[in-house]
């Protein structure tokens, strides 16, 4: 069959086709391709870069021209064609006005604060705009498709608005819920739920939802606030730390692991005992601090929070005890903040960085509830709840002379340990989306997700930085990424990661400590003599020699 043939039936089956010199000259146009070009007084011999440029362009993103007022077109790919004249070539495409409405609506639900969500006729999830992703944790292509019933369960004894809403056809306006989702994150929303007609024909549902945590917090600010202008007016002076502004909710995971900490601290944060929080760098120890303290009888109190590692010695216990006039050349009678801290909770950052001889110090306040200014002789009562926060294994610090071992059974009461991103790989989709959402609002982007490429990249690094590390990963990447792109590809990620994820054979676990490295060491060996003797060549986890 010929290439007019062709272009005929591409005609035929609604699809335009021009024949163009490798000029991008029009030769050629079928019937089709003359009505959506507006060509019927003639597109022989007129340039398609002049007429509709971005239909000269191969590209993996879509690129709409937009060739009148509310008429796009898009570019199809071109079927095989043996019988062209020499240096021409054939470019396919169709009428995509749907395509470039669907895409600028979805830009729009991701651009708007209030979560919306979509269901189809059967109540399976079909669109979640990302205030959905953001406020429920939830990784979207992990949950279209699936009935609303597998997705959420909800907490409060009522039912569903969307199944109910398909089945009346009326729709359900500020309702309040409570429910968990399939992650195990607990969620209260206020929520309209309409139906979505066509013809008399039900097509779907969508509901959309008002996050009534960040609506209560609202109203405690304000009270806050009011009390805060009550007390001017009357000359009184309140302290007015910063408080602390994470809470559960913005704790982002899908995984096992973490959903069990996250549950772990949500009943810790019931009492008052001290609590130590172990996990690398980078791993969000202080999240999890703010959440304990937000989530506790002391959330109206205050949050401090000092960094250890941070502070020189001879400056780190006047901060933390305070100082009288003249204790040492230079001091004033300044309240430490274990008294700034008094009816809420103190954080001590690194604390395995403090010198030991305060910690001792230290060790008095958790044992008598009381303490001295530096200088002072009066004794002072302590009301706070400590956390403490150290990035190596606890029994390590001691081991190494870091922690005291008193001070550690006084602190580390309760032990929170939180899991590095290397071993929850599995969070990393939905950690990207959110941190994608935050920058495409400071950067003023639009970019919609990571590629697949990149997340097996993603999955095949070692994160050493842990999630702080994926953060600025994707910060980078949409820093440089240029504005047509609305996908993070690999070539746009940092070169250490792009690197370290090249070097890792396939299945080859990363580890860090001096046994791992000899058994890396063993796995490479034994991988070579199964090569040598068995012709075995990929090679086998290196768990089955463990």
């Amino acid at each position: 069959m010929d290439y007019q043939a062709i272009m005929d039936i591409l005609s035929q089956c609604g699809l335009g086709a021009v024949l163009l010199s490798d000029l991008d000259q029009i030769l050629r146009a079928n019937e089709t391709g003359i009505h959506l070009l507006h060509g019927e007084g003639g597109l022989t011999g007129k340039l398609m870069d002049e007429i509709a440029p971005q239909l000269c362009q191969e590209s993996e993103e879509p690129l709409y021209a937009n060739i009148a007022f509310g008429e796009y077109l898009l570019r199809c790919p071109t079927p095989q064609v043996d019988d062209l004249p020499e240096r021409t070539h054939l470019v396919v495409f169709r009428n995509a006005a749907c395509d470039a409405c669907h895409d600028m609506l979805i830009s729009i639900m991701n651009q708007i604060n209030e979560a919306v969500a979509l269901f189809d006729a059967n109540g399976r999830a079909y669109l979640l705009n990302d205030a959905v992703v953001k406020m429920e944790s939830v990784v979207t292509k992990d949950v279209l498709g699936e009935p609303v019933q597998d997705i959420y369960e909800m907490q409060d004894g009522t039912k569903l608005t969307v199944p109910e809403v398909l089945r009346t056809k009326r729709p359900l306006l500020n309702n309040r819920q409570y429910y968990t989702t399939r992650y195990g994150k607990n969620i209260d929303v206020m929520s309209s739920t309409y139906p979505i007609t066509q013809n008399g024909q039900l097509l779907g549902a969508f509901t959309v939802m008002e996050d009534w945590h960040m609506v209560d917090e609202l109203h405690r600010q304000i009270i806050e606030l009011q009390g805060k202008l009550l007390e001017k007016s009357v000359g009184q002076k309140k302290n007015n730390a910063l408080p602390a502004k994470y809470s559960f909710k913005d704790i982002c995971y899908t995984s096992t692991c973490m959903q069990k900490a996250v549950e772990q601290c949500r009943r810790v944060a019931k009492g008052d005992s001290s609590v130590m929080i172990y996990g690398e760098t980078g791993t969000g120890k202080e999240l999890f601090a703010q959440s304990i303290h937000n989530a506790s009888r002391r959330a109206d109190g205050p949050f401090l929070a000092i960094n250890c590692a941070a502070i020189p010695e001879n400056l780190l216990e006047g901060l933390l005890f305070g100082t009288e006039r003249g204790a040492y050349t230079g001091a004033e009678r300044r309240a430490g903040l274990f008294e700034q801290a008094n009816s809420g909770t103190l954080l001590l950052d690194e604390l395995n960085s403090m010198n030991p001889n305060l910690q001792s110090k230290l060790l008095r306040v958790l044992q008598d509830g009381t303490f001295r200014r530096v200088g002072g002789s009066a004794e002072i009562q302590a009301d706070v709840r400590i956390l403490s926060n150290i990035n190596i294994p606890p029994y390590q610090a001691i081991e190494e002379n870091k922690l005291r071992r008193d001070l550690f059974y006084r602190l580390g009461v309760v032990n929170i340990s939180i899991p590095p991103l290397r071993e929850r790989k599995e969070d990393i989709p939905l950690l990207a989306k959110t941190f994608i959402i935050q920058y495409n609002k400071r950067l003023v982007k639009n970019v919609k997700d990571i590629s697949r490429e990149t997340l097996e990249r993603f999955q095949n690094y070692d994160w050493p930085g842990n999630v702080r590390e994926l953060q600025h990963a994707i910060e980078h990447a949409m820093n440089v990424l240029p504005d047509t792109m609305s996908v993070i590809t690999p070539e746009y990620l940092p070169e250490l990661i792009l690197s370290e994820s090249e070097k890792r054979p396939e299945g080859m676990p990363l580890r860090h400590s001096l046994s791992n490295v000899i058994q890396d060491m063993e796995y490479h060996t034994i991988c070579q003599a199964l090569r040598a003797s068995s012709g075995i060549t990929s090679p086998p986890r290196l768990e089955a020699f463990i």
